[in-house]
């Protein structure tokens, strides 16, 4: 029996099959349907550039993101390796 609060029911099962919590699937399918996929895919965060960070910046993220052997490698290594990740 579908949920009436969802909006997009598809999209929503989408998301719980792909692992969203139902809170965040709901939240995003519901957003889906009032603003248009198109929308909603467009919005998020402003990430800084990875080229604009510096190296000490980089290997915390590198580390935040379990990749291991951060300190030999250069900068633009260590921008690869994240992208990559």
């Amino acid at each position: 029996m579908p949920n009436p609060s969802i909006k997009d029911e598809g999209l929503y099962r989408e998301l719980r099959d792909d692992g969203a919590s139902a809170q965040k699937a709901a939240r995003i399918a519901n957003a889906a349907a009032r603003d248009g996929r198109k929308a909603v895919g467009r919005r998020g965060g402003k990430a800084e550039d990875l080229d604009d960070r510096t190296v000490p910046e980089l290997r915390d993220r590198a580390r935040e993101l379990g990749i291991s052997g951060v300190f030999r490698l250069r900068k633009q290594e260590l921008v690869d390796r994240i992208r990559s990740h």
